[in-house]
């Protein structure tokens, strides 16, 4: 039975990233990886692992709006329309993502890590990840408590947990439907 998220959670960072390195090299799955408020932290820890090159090649920091547009391929109209925290700016992100990179698998990113930026309807804390590759994507908001590290870190801890449970769960790497 796949182990499940929460339980992925608890693991050591470290070890995290070498289990998802082990899952991607037993299944052949390239992954990548979309990120804003984690700023790079996604792809550092999926790097920390030693011979992630076989499975990591590509990740993108669209910090920016127009990053996520120009790189991605994330419309304007969307972002303007749901912001750039939303569940379907991360969906689009991944699917940029696995499109450009040519991975089978990605995760993306977008919250507000704080002090500054929260608003009522998104207060800082909020992150929306998703999961998926370009045909379909999860998507989970959270709402991670903390200082502006702890946010990153609970994202970066969360994205990494998502990749390997969605891995396990699935025989051939795809997200489950």
């Amino acid at each position: 039975m796949p182990p499940s998220v929460s339980s992925l959670k608890n693991l050591d960072l470290s070890l995290l990233a070498q289990r998802l390195g082990r899952v991607c090299q037993q299944r052949q799955i390239e992954i990548t990886a979309a990120e804003s408020c984690t700023g790079g932290g996604i792809a550092s820890a999926i790097t920390s692992a030693a011979g992630s090159s076989a499975y990591f090649t590509t990740g993108y920091i669209t910090y920016a709006n127009t990053a996520k547009t120009r790189l991605l391929g994330v419309s304007a109209a969307t972002l303007e329309a749901e912001g750039a925290v939303s569940e379907a700016v991360v969906k689009a992100m991944v699917v940029g993502a696995c499109q450009e990179s040519g991975a089978q698998l990605g995760v993306a990113v977008s919250g507000v890590a704080g002090p500054d930026g929260g608003s009522p309807e998104k207060p800082v804390g909020t992150v929306w990840l998703a999961w998926g590759d370009m045909a379909h994507q999860q998507a989970e908001c959270f709402h991670f408590p903390g200082d502006r590290q702890a946010v990153r870190e609970q994202a970066v801890r969360e994205a990494l947990a998502g990749l390997v449970a969605r891995l396990d769960a699935s025989g051939e790497g795809e997200v489950e439907k």
